[in-house]
């Protein structure tokens, strides 16, 4: 039978070969972890090759993703569909083994991984989600949620500062089924980092209620396995720190920064395989090595013993049980969309006029009673970003079956988990700040969109309408930014209806993430038909029209739809042919037919002004050339809202004044 180490050190050849047969990659990660990996995949980890969306299976977290070729090793050594071609294909394009984990390419990675940090960020989040939905699921007797999370980080993760937001949160709700492996290798691509990475890690995660197991020799397997022993018996998240070689097994590179980002070379490789005694190919697996690998019938047999305790569950609890397979399935409750229609209708017929962020709040206390699988929350900002609704009940430590995480001044922490917990299933996670903060979350913003996941971010205080709190606090770049985001759509909404209307799509939209944006200030009701409400999920739609064709059009969004209906009525009286378009989503509108389009923007009108108190480059895609756009193209200033207004333009006279330089021309 092979021992540990050869079963280990075939994760070490395949890896070293395929990242010298790429000529790109990191072998020093997978070499250095390989007997870490080893011992928690074969002896822990439950997980079924056959089937990776199994429920209830374990959750795995390569946080430091530039070592992707261990993953990759893994799941190919324990028998998911990754073969030894997609190995020689890394890194190569279409290929199911990226440079990086990427979800959605490759059978069995959870989460796409590389910008450091945030893979232990997801992790927490799973291991949220799977406290969560424990707490809203499990009964006596009855354990249908029950898997760990488990996490393998660097000191790059470490050193990046989402390390310290989540797993801070991560020891305040004691989330014991999260077991996180430290590779401390101390080695990063610029050396030895001892000369700007000294912190006393171990003491650090202890000051976050974590349970830290100390000096375990990262090549040993009878330490890795008391570790791992020890970590399952804890109720608080454990840390175990594995003193390892970067690169083990290399006679010449092991040890050094060499071999942490390029690949060893063949004569390096050469001397590897004798100093490890693996006397096969490249890419060559021994059929005995393989067999001890394979997961296959263990995966099955660990899915088949859940499937029988859901089974008993199911006879004991059918509604639970039905429940739980709808929200996990990712389906939304059968009568959401006409619920949620009828809300639609119900708020443009009372016609009020509130904040956007207070509008959201009405929609979330009609929808919130709907989704059970609603996971709520804002970063220290509830009660301004208004994201708390009548049916809220906070998660904590000793209760974990709310719906709703106060997740603290973690903006990009939170982002990040958000994603682990919709990776994870079962709920659709919804997460608040200012929009002027979405600077601190964008990267996990762009991972949402990256993956493809269903997160909503409720970002509010949109513009300079917010006032005194000044430049520091009034977005003027970051709505262009989340715009120019592929697969995110973003809604600035105008008023009440359309805040309801974004929530509802945002909601309904399952193949990728979406931004709220909201305001401070009240905003106007818009008249509108049904034909218009129905339109508002089209992304733009004709809000006030002209007889015949315009020889004007105003579009707007947010507050400065408002703002555009004035002129409308100011310029119609004086006879003028005008249209106001507002645009609530400029994604989703660029998504809809020629046709429409052309119904909504005719390309033979080429007056056009765009209004809207946010960055005015990115509306030249919409007015052209030879168009105008009322907006920002400085920071803001700190003062009341109408002062501000007026200062930077955002006037009816201002309106006016352009449309006649644009219609005299």
């Amino acid at each position: 039978m092979p021992s540990r180490r050869e079963r280990a050190n075939a994760i070490r050849a395949l890896s070293m070969d395929a990242v010298q047969k790429a000529n790109s990659g990191h072998p020093g990660a997978p070499m250095g972890m390989a007997d870490i990996a080893e011992v928690l995949w074969r002896d822990y980890f439950r997980h079924n090759p056959s089937n990776p969306q199994w429920a209830d299976r374990d959750r795995f977290v390569l946080s430091n993703g530039h070592g992707s070729m261990l993953i990759y090793s893994l799941l190919h050594l324990t028998g998911y569909d990754v073969t030894v071609d997609d190995l020689k294909n890394f890194r190569q394009l279409n290929s199911r083994t990226p440079g990086h984990p990427e979800y959605g390419y490759t059978a069995g990675v959870e989460t796409t991984t590389g910008p450091l940090g945030q893979g232990i960020a997801n992790a927490v989040g799973m291991a949220l989600a799977e406290k969560v939905l424990g707490a809203q699921f499990n009964r006596d007797g009855h354990a249908i949620v029950d898997h760990y999370t488990y996490a393998f980080l660097g000191d790059g993760c470490m050193m990046e500062g989402i390390s310290h937001e989540v797993a801070s949160l991560a020891g305040t709700l004691r989330l014991n089924k999260l077991i996180a492996f430290y590779d401390d290798n101390g080695i990063s691509i610029d050396g030895e980092v001892e000369g700007w990475f000294t912190d006393d890690t171990p003491k650090r995660f202890e000051a976050y209620g974590w349970q830290v197991i100390r000096n375990v020799d990262g090549h040993d397997a009878d330490e890795i396995k008391t570790a791992i022993d020890t970590a399952r018996k804890s109720d608080v998240p454990t840390l175990i720190c594995c003193k390892t070689v970067i690169g083990f097994g290399s006679p010449n590179k092991q040890g050094k920064e060499e071999c942490h980002g390029a690949p060893l070379g063949n004569d390096e490789i050469a001397a590897t395989r004798a100093a490890l005694g693996w006397n096969h190919g490249p890419f060559e697996v021994p059929a005995e090595i393989y067999a001890e690998w394979s997961a296959k019938e263990a995966g099955a047999s660990h899915e088949n013993e859940w499937n029988q305790r859901f089974a008993a569950y199911q006879a004991a609890h059918p509604e639970l049980a039905a429940e739980f397979q709808r929200r996990v399935a990712g389906e939304l409750p059968a009568d959401f969309a006409e619920k949620a229609a009828a809300y639609v209708a119900e708020v443009a017929s009372k016609g009020e006029t509130i904040a956007s962020r207070k509008a959201s709040q009405n929609a979330l206390n009609a929808f919130g009673p709907l989704l059970p699988e609603f996971l709520g929350g804002s970063a220290d900002l509830a009660g301004s970003n208004l994201t708390l609704w009548k049916g809220c009940k906070g998660v904590s430590a000793e209760d974990a079956s709310g719906n709703y995480m106060f997740y603290g001044v973690r903006e990009f922490g939170m982002s990040a988990i958000m994603n682990g917990v919709a990776l994870h299933g079962g709920f659709i996670p919804y997460g608040a700040t200012f929009l002027i903060f979405m600077e601190y979350a964008r990267n996990a913003v762009r991972m949402s969109a990256l993956m493809k996941q269903r997160v909503l971010y409720v970002f509010t205080h949109d513009s300079i309408g917010l006032g005194e709190d000044g430049p520091t606090h009034q977005p003027i770049e970051q709505l262009a930014s989340l715009r120019m985001t592929p697969n995110l759509d973003t809604w600035r909404p105008a008023d009440a209806v359309e805040s309801a209307v974004a929530w509802k799509y945002a909601i309904e939209r399952a193949d990728g993430p979406s931004a709220l944006i909201f305001s401070r200030q009240n905003l106007p009701h818009q008249a509108r038909d049904a034909a218009q409400v129905a339109d508002v999920a089209r992304g733009a739609y004709v809000l006030k029209d002209c007889d015949g064709e315009p020889e004007l059009i105003l579009i707007a969004t947010g507050s400065e739809v408002g703002l555009a209906v004035q002129a409308f009525d100011k310029l119609s009286a004086e006879g003028r042919k005008v249209r106001v378009v507002s645009m609530p989503s400029t994604s989703v509108f660029d998504q809809q037919d020629a046709g429409y389009k052309q119904a909504v923007l005719p390309v033979q009108v080429g007056a056009r002004i765009a209004i809207e108190a946010a960055h005015a480059d990115y509306w030249y895609k919409y007015v052209g050339l030879e168009g105008r756009v009322i907006g920002m193209t400085t920071f803001g200033e700190s003062a009341p809202a109408p002062a501000l207004f007026e200062h930077f333009g955002f006037t009816v006279e201002n309106v006016l004044e352009v449309a006649a330089e644009l219609l005299d021309a």
